[in-house]
């Protein structure tokens, strides 16, 4: 806390393939069993693992030939990742190059067992996986083992009623399975859905390098 600058933990060697540089990375996070970083190198179609330890260099390739987007751990250090050219999410144990569809793998379609460009994801403690569904304008939810996910906000169509959503982005959900999610549009809407489907909505941005929030 308090630093004025920061230090590059992977990559920064420019955009590339080599292992010691990363392409367009869409999402990351910290495994601490390992005490490394699981990162989406969505450019470079692979999944690779940098060490956090000093003296770490290059990274190694956990995943490769997948497209991508999002990446969740859940509490048995089982690695989600949704790959959004074959719409689907997959689980994998580390070490794993296969993995087992958690989510989609019927194609793209709007269909419950379906996903269009399938971006970030949340799974909780009971392994239940949250996807934001970017092109089908929702938020799905599918339970473990389950054959068809729930759409639980949006749905409707790209829009900004209160019951819309427009490209949902981002993804997280606290244990209260309240969820707040991110849309891409010329303003970020953050938007909170309690476990008795409620929405608010609110509107964030930004004028002369001050940030707002206003409730719509």
């Amino acid at each position: 806390m308090g630093d004025k600058n920061g230090q590059v933990v992977a990559g920064g060697h420019d955009q590339g393939s080599r292992l010691d540089q990363l392409k367009y990375p869409a999402d990351v996070l910290v495994d601490k069993e390992t005490d490394s970083l699981i990162i989406c190198d969505l450019g470079n179609d692979r999944v690779v693992r940098w060490s956090r330890r000093s003296g770490t260099t290059q990274g190694e390739i956990l995943i490769d030939n997948i497209e991508c987007y999002g990446l969740a751990m859940d509490d048995q250090r089982y690695l989600y990742i949704s790959d959004y050219r074959k719409h689907e999410v997959r689980r994998y144990q580390i070490g794993d190059k296969n993995g087992t569809i958690v989510a989609g793998g019927n194609g793209k379609g709007a269909g419950l067992n379906q996903l269009n460009n399938p971006y970030y994801i949340f799974v909780d403690q009971q392994q239940t996986v949250y996807v934001t569904d970017h092109v089908n304008h929702r938020v799905m939810k599918w339970n473990k083992g389950a054959k068809e996910g729930i759409v639980v906000a949006g749905g409707q169509g790209r829009g900004s009623a209160l019951t819309q959503l427009s490209n949902p982005n981002g993804l997280f959900v606290d244990t209260l399975g309240e969820f707040i999610t991110t849309e891409m549009n010329e303003t970020t809407y953050i938007v909170l859905l309690d476990t008795n489907l409620f929405i608010f909505t609110y509107l964030f941005y930004t004028c002369q390098d001050r940030q707002y929030i206003v409730h719509v």
